[in-house]
């Protein structure tokens, strides 16, 4: 089965989302305008737009009951952007949850639309050396006060398990694997073996709020200025280990642009980008913690991670449920980002 996803049905059912809308909101009366937005290969989004406002919606690729066990949470988003105004971590504001699938296809929430900027290129080719400078500066410090935020003052404490963060995560993802796998890929095979013989121990794991999915293109920045208007996409976020979210942030230094956006054997110094060691060392100050020896651990499982990230959007697309034409080319990226991870578990023991 292929083609476009017969979920969510929004510009279908643009009459009754808005009656829907107008019950609970103000300022969704009139004309509404329905535009899907670009990006959301996991929970597709759409600007929602009337005179008195301007809004974005975003939603589950489809009814609960034909998706992956514990994917696409858009209930978790909401919570974690409710929690996060005012504190420092800058979040679009949420308004409402929608789980009735009746309205529209499939569950989803609203939230007010960030008016900015966004860098699809981790080369962000319209900006000058000093301006690339800055942007990365003002990403690495969001993702350290991210990191350095209480989560009891947040209200998040039972919003995911702390400890055995690593072992937890590598379990769940090769489920995830193992439920959306469409043929054999040796490197994914390695890794399934050899991370969880050699998860990292740690007799006071860190836990904090954790993204899951801290990406350029996940930031909207304010026009013309260096500064973090919003921080996007919490469908991943969790308590968890904040080294390994930010290994995963920095695993696109090591990706070489192409199908998939990435710094790898790009002239850095010269586009005014920091490399790898600098950037980690400017995350280490702002944050107080080590990097340490299990770097490449760290990136040997995000690069798995994300395999088995893009293998489930493959998944869907066989499903017929992809929201993303790509669909299929992200899913076929799995294997290249699994043999980079296995470079990396590589030398992590000294083989490389």
């Amino acid at each position: 089965m292929s083609g476009p996803s017969p979920f969510p049905a929004v510009e279908a059912n643009a009459a009754r989302l808005q009656a829907w809308l107008q019950a609970r909101l103000e300022g969704f009366g009139g004309g509404l305008q329905v535009d899907r937005l670009h990006g959301g290969r996991s929970n597709p989004g759409w600007r929602l737009r009337t005179a008195e406002r301007d809004c974005v919606l975003r939603a589950r690729p489809g009814p609960r009951d034909r998706l992956l066990p514990s994917a696409h949470a858009i209930e978790r988003e909401y919570r974690v952007q409710q929690a996060l105004v005012g504190s420092g971590v800058p979040v679009p504001a949420v308004h409402v949850l929608c789980e009735d699938e009746s309205v529209i296809g499939a569950g989803f929430y609203v939230m007010d639309f960030a008016d900015g900027e966004i860098f699809r290129e981790q080369a962000m080719p319209d900006q000058s050396r000093e301006g690339r400078a800055a942007h990365y500066d003002a990403m690495n410090a969001a993702i350290a006060a991210l990191h350095g935020l209480d989560v009891d003052a947040l209200g998040l404490r039972d919003f995911g398990r702390g400890g055995r963060y690593f072992a937890r995560q590598i379990d769940r993802w090769t489920h995830q694997y193992a439920a959306s796998r469409d043929g054999a890929i040796d490197a994914m095979d390695r890794l399934i073996a050899w991370l969880p013989a050699h998860v990292p121990h740690e007799d006071d794991e860190p836990v904090a709020l954790v993204h899951g999915d801290f990406r350029l293109d996940n930031l909207v920045f304010a026009q013309g200025e260096p500064r973090v208007l919003a921080v996007l996409d919490w469908e991943l976020s969790t308590l968890g280990h904040p080294l390994a979210d930010f290994a995963y942030h920095v695993m696109s230094w090591h990706i070489t642009p192409g199908f998939l956006t990435g710094l790898g054997g790009l002239d850095l110094d010269a586009l005014g980008i920091p490399d790898e060691r600098a950037y980690v060392r400017a995350y280490e100050r702002r944050t107080g913690r080590d990097a340490g020896a299990h770097w490449d651990f760290c990136l040997a499982y995000n690069l798995f991670r994300l395999a088995a990230i893009l293998q489930g959007v493959g998944a869907r697309a066989r499903a017929g449920m992809a929201t993303d034409p790509d669909a299929p080319r992200f899913a076929a990226q799995a294997p290249m980002l699994a043999e980079l991870g296995w470079r990396f578990a590589r030398r992590a023991q000294g083989g490389a």
